[in-house]
């Protein structure tokens, strides 16, 4: 399969305070969220100066990605500028026939692999018949590099830690939860199950036997069940066990966005300080090196007809393959709404 361009698309997020309230009601329209959550949300991003790590993350990665091959790289969002509609469009004009597509999530699920399968078919339908072919990469939450990042990065977490509590820290796996039923409609469980056997790998390759896996940045109404535990609670729980120490790995996302800086490097670290638990945040892959060399190695799989990479395991747990020009990769019913 020949290419000519690469697309990085990725959810967006906003880059001034203005932008804060647009953002949001874009990433919740016709969910039924009321103004006051999207008040309380706006407030995390205000912390920050209304600006969100993931935009400039993601340009940083694309300068790592243009220097390890030569095709255009291209970027575009779900939820705000650049929006992926103006940046296909933008592919056609430029004369691209067809455009591998890298999204910045690992995992199969809604949220993260059908919707951006469903960003590419309508980027597509507003650049019209001359749109580009795009195909869009599949998970790699079990790709060796992905492994080793993330096993890299709890290795240089633990040395923030003090010497006497690096070797006693209890490491703590965590990614963004979903509704129990939307987590049920896919696989059974593709997203749980894939989360959980990546932490398994990621544990093993940095050396530990005993880890936890826990949920974060739930939302929505409360009777409706959510995957559990929530990491505050069970930092609560760690410090009723007497842990004195806790490595914090947030597993389930590629990048240090608002759901990590806010929802553990402020939230949770105050909470960990009032309880007396040392804490330390094993970073994600950002714009690693690395992580640009994973998405040409998904590439080659497609142009040259490669093995796919991934880390030996005698009990795998399986992804979803590529997907082209928006046409669903896997079954119809896991392409639902699972997020509020």
């Amino acid at each position: 399969m020949i290419f000519d361009a690469i697309l990085l698309l990725s959810f967006g997020g906003p880059e001034g305070p203005e932008q804060v309230r647009p953002f949001l009601e874009n990433v919740t329209r016709g969910r039924g969220v009321p103004p006051e959550r999207l008040d309380a949300v706006a407030e995390h991003y205000l912390h920050f100066g209304g600006v969100s790590p993931i935009n400039g993350i993601n340009r940083a990665l694309i300068a790592e990605l243009q220097a390890e091959q030569d095709l255009p790289v291209y970027f575009g969002n779900r939820n705000w500028e650049p929006y992926v509609e103006d940046t296909v469009i933008a592919m056609r004009d430029n004369g691209v026939q067809r455009a591998a597509v890298f999204a910045t999530s690992a995992w199969s699920g809604y949220s993260s692999c059908t919707q951006y399968v469903e960003d590419i078919a309508r980027a597509r339908g507003a650049a019209g018949p001359n749109a580009p072919e795009l195909v869009k990469l599949r998970t790699y939450f079990d790709h060796p590099l992905f492994v080793e990042m993330f096993a890299d990065a709890v290795a240089a977490a633990a040395r923030e830690l003090p010497a006497a509590q690096r070797d006693v820290a209890r490491l703590v796996f965590t990614a963004h939860s979903i509704p129990v039923a939307a987590d049920a409609r896919c696989g059974p469980n593709l997203y749980s199950r894939q989360v959980a056997y990546a932490a398994r790998l990621v544990a093993s390759a940095a050396g530990y036997r005993d880890y936890d896996l826990v949920w974060q940045s739930r939302s929505g109404p409360p009777q409706v069940p959510w995957l559990e535990p929530d990491v505050g609670d069970h930092l609560t729980t760690l410090a009723e066990q007497g842990v004195k120490a806790v490595i914090v790995c947030p597993i389930g996302f590629v990048a240090d966005h608002i759901e990590v800086v806010w929802d553990l490097d402020e939230e949770l670290r105050t909470q960990a300080e009032a309880a007396g638990i040392a804490l330390a945040r094993a970073s994600t892959p950002n714009a690693d090196r690395r992580f640009a060399r994973l998405a040409v190695s998904l590439i080659d799989e497609l142009r040259c007809g490669r093995t796919p990479e991934r880390v030996p395991d005698p009990d795998p747990t399986p992804g979803c393959l590529a997907s082209v020009n928006g046409e669903p990769c896997r079954p119809p019913h896991c392409a639902r709404r699972d997020a509020v």
